[in-house]
């Protein structure tokens, strides 16, 4: 009986233990969700419903997500706001182990945030993403006769007469006084952009140098170094296009 008694206490024991064990787990969920929600406080309540509608439509989209972008992007409506909305349906997903979730969210996280750079990017770096998105893997001299012929549509000619005056222009019929073209503020010269793709390429070079590490044969150091290594490809496609803009001839 007492033996009877004492296994009974032992299991009351380690039952209790179990229970304080799961509490403890459930409060720390409840915690980090409770965490996750705080962050959007700081926004105000209606834009921060908007933004969830926004990100629901994306997610609801399917094979046309990329347009809801583009759309979203004309009219505005991608911010910071829309970014932190995504991030924290992913950080729930991570919290969840929602393998499946984790990747197509993580994907439009990474595609709207591109959309809202590219916004903001200067001409210069708008041109440099879309030279790059013209390579399909394929050969790279096809690509960069495609980003040859793309230059020659963008750049101005650098002749002093053609970049001052117009195509067709005639000195000797002119009369009167001589009106300078209105200036484009998405006229993008080639020094810029060889002097713009130069600093950046330097920031880059600059930032990897600091951050190498050795790498190891564990899975996360193995991802690691397929990361950098498709980071140095398209460094290499970076250079190639400097190249060719420093060289380029009309």
């Amino acid at each position: 009986m007492q033996e009877w008694q004492a296994r009974q206490r032992e299991r009351t024991k380690e039952w209790h233990a179990y229970r304080q064990k799961e509490e403890a787990e459930e409060e720390r969920i409840t915690n980090e969700y409770r965490e996750i929600g705080m962050r959007l406080k700081a926004y105000p309540q209606e834009e921060v419903r908007k933004a969830r509608i926004l990100v629901s439509s994306f997610i609801r989209a399917g094979g046309d997500v990329e347009e809801e972008i583009e759309k979203a992007a004309e009219r505005g409506e991608l911010t910071e706001l829309v970014l932190m909305v995504i991030w924290n349906r992913l950080d729930i997903a991570r919290r969840d182990d929602e393998r499946d979730a984790i990747r197509s969210l993580d994907l439009l996280y990474r595609r709207v945030e591109t959309e809202i750079l590219k916004s903001e990017a200067t001409p210069a770096m708008r041109l440099l993403n879309d030279l790059l998105n013209l390579h399909d893997g394929g050969d790279n001299e096809k690509w960069l006769k495609k980003c040859r012929k793309r230059m020659l549509e963008v750049f101005p000619r650098e002749d002093p007469f053609t970049v001052v005056f117009p195509a067709g222009f005639n000195m000797e019929n002119r009369e009167g006084r001589i009106e300078l073209p209105p200036q484009d503020d998405d006229l993008l010269l080639r020094v810029d952009f060889v002097r713009e793709v130069d600093e950046l390429l330097k920031e880059v070079r600059a930032v990897e140098d600091k951050n190498k590490q050795q790498i190891g044969f564990d899975p996360e150091s193995v991802a690691y170094m397929l990361k950098q290594q498709e980071k140095m490809q398209t460094m290499r496609q970076v250079e190639s296009l400097l190249d060719l803009a420093s060289s380029l001839k009309w």
